[in-house]
């Protein structure tokens, strides 16, 4: 295959009319530009260029061909410049997997200062309703970076980012007081379908403590959760990345409180796009509404 450098050669030959001119011009020794040019020919299977005894003149062959050799030194070129624009920041491609929950309170303040910042940097975002489902996509490479709740099987990359709380959410409470998994599990609850992985974590929690939770209304969001909660169909259980700071329900502690990490998984650590923005996501670590903040405030 004609090598980059030996394109390279009959460009500058056939712009400057000379060996000795396109030699000096890409640095080479005239015989080594020669050797170059030799090689191309001997791949292609006949001469591009004339020796006169001024200067040189392309050969029919050489004609045919001088398009496409200028079309890959500068699609070689854009490769040199793209990858050095991505290094930098500047350019490229970022593929992100987030908890659904995390969406909205975690993920889009960092992405709004994130454009502002790198306007030329492609993000697409793919939301997921359960933890493992997040790693198999960044495991198989769907996905540069995922940030949800810690995976049951994960054995790549992990930084935990934060710790998120799980509460309570409903219409109206008698008290400010904390609730206990018992006191849930005697009201109608709003969980979760199969699909979202919390609901499943949920019940092996509450097993722990010998409790059921029965569902009166299923939903596949914790967000969802949480307004249908508001609206008085139960009490939901959910991680305070899926409250607003509008939520317009109740929110009360758990006793005892249940926590869950918050994590980046990526299987391309050394990525400079991925270093960035992960940077800037353990910034913003797992921040509470100070509203839904203020409503837990009494029970601590």
């Amino acid at each position: 295959m004609a090598t980059l450098r030996a394109l390279e050669c009959l460009v500058a030959v056939l712009d400057f009319g000379s060996v000795t001119e396109a030699a000096a011009r890409l640095h080479m020794s005239q015989p080594a530009l020669s050797h170059q040019l030799a090689a191309l020919e001997r791949e292609i299977g006949t001469p591009v260029v004339l020796r006169l005894p001024r200067g040189v003149r392309a050969t029919a062959a050489g004609r045919a061909i001088v398009a496409d050799a200028r079309a890959a030194l500068a699609a070689a070129e854009r490769v040199v410049t793209t990858g050095r624009a991505v290094a930098a920041g500047t350019q490229g491609q970022l593929r992100i997997a987030c908890a659904e929950s995390m969406t909205a309170g975690l993920l889009a303040p960092v992405l709004r200062g994130w454009r502002r910042r790198h306007p030329d940097v492609h993000v697409t975002l793919h939301e997921m309703t359960s933890a493992d489902a997040l790693s198999e996509l960044v495991g198989t490479g769907a996905a540069d970076l995922g940030i949800g709740p810690r995976p049951s099987q994960w054995d790549g990359p992990l930084e935990v980012i934060g710790r998120e709380e799980i509460v309570a959410a409903l219409a109206a409470a008698d008290t400010a007081t904390p609730m206990s998994l018992e006191d849930i599990a005697a009201q109608p609850i709003v969980h979760y379908h199969p699909d979202n992985g919390l609901g499943a974590w949920l019940d092996d929690i509450a097993a722990t403590h010998g409790v059921t939770l029965t569902a009166a209304t299923r939903t596949r969001q914790a967000t969802t959760a949480a307004q249908l909660a508001a609206a008085g169909l139960g009490t939901a259980l959910v991680p305070t990345t899926a409250l607003s700071a509008s939520f317009p329900g109740v929110v009360r502690s758990l006793r005892p409180p249940i926590f869950r990490d918050v994590v980046c998984l990526t299987t391309l650590p050394n990525d400079p796009l991925v270093q960035r923005f992960q940077h800037e996501v353990h910034k913003r670590g797992v921040p509470v509404p100070a509203a839904i903040a203020a409503q837990l405030a009494p029970e601590r």
